[in-house]
């Protein structure tokens, strides 16, 4: 039996503040880039590694902000999109990627069955199951979460500058996002932010809302944050406190519904 990851790579998923008194999950699929060690540097250079197309630069750091703010439970991945991305099921393409963007990832080409799949037993499944966990059990206790997933995206694509700041993204469900963007909206605002940009559900990025939010009737909304806007301290804190505003009145704003 193939075996992936080794007792130095530790878990594959992470849990803080599991005990939390808030309504939301947080959920950061693309936290880490770091790559089990006996996958080495997946044929990459130092440099490949550290750009956005083997994590989400600032996603976590905004994450655990908020989940202090919020008093929210935060889940997160702790190794590398490259390796597995936890926001695509094991059959999708984008899963284990033979290209991102314009890297070759020569140690995702030519697996073999069994290397697929303990990528999957080891990575996916255990991350998957722990929020399907935290779901059920809030759902139980009469607790229904609202499930918020957390990115950030490159501000130049292809060659090509975004001039989106933050994305408000949502799939079937639109509930948490209708009232994101409204507040968003109203009187000064604050940044260019728009309703599923850069990237939508024609682009299979909402896995993780389908499978924890949508099949379970949970309100639920990706963002995605341009990761200049959180390179540093000082924005990241700006950030999360715009965004704790934006969560805080859309979420009291469903409830009163």
């Amino acid at each position: 039996m193939t075996r992936l990851l080794t007792d130095t790579d530790g878990e594959p998923v992470a849990i803080e503040n599991a005990a939390a008194k808030g309504d939301i999950v947080l959920v950061c699929e693309h936290a880490s880039r770091r790559v089990p060690e006996r996958l080495g540097s997946l044929g990459l250079s130092q440099q490949a590694l550290e750009s956005h197309i083997a994590w989400d630069p600032g996603a976590l750091a905004v994450a655990e902000l908020l989940s202090r703010k919020l008093d929210a439970a935060l889940i997160y991945q702790r190794f590398s999109r490259l390796a597995y991305d936890c926001n695509r099921p094991p059959e999708a393409e984008g899963a284990m990627p033979v290209v991102s963007e314009v890297y070759e990832v020569p140690g995702n080409r030519d697996m073999a069955g069994d290397e697929r799949q303990a990528r999957v037993d080891e990575i996916y499944l255990p991350f998957h199951d722990a929020i399907s966990r935290f779901v059920t059990e809030r759902k139980d206790n009469g607790r229904p979460p609202v499930v918020v997933t957390m990115h950030s995206f490159t501000p130049i694509y292809f060659g090509k500058p975004r001039s989106v700041e933050v994305g408000i993204l949502h799939d079937a469900d639109s509930r948490l996002a209708d009232q994101m963007l409204t507040f968003a909206t109203r009187g000064k605002v604050a940044y260019d932010i728009r309703r599923n940009e850069p990237y939508g559900p024609a682009d299979g990025v909402t896995h993780s809302l389908i499978e924890y939010g949508v099949h379970n009737g949970l309100a639920n909304v990706m963002i995605e944050i341009r990761n200049d806007l959180i390179r540093n301290e000082i924005g990241q804190r700006v950030m999360a406190d715009y965004l704790e505003g934006l969560l805080s009145k859309g979420v009291a704003a469903l409830s009163a519904q």
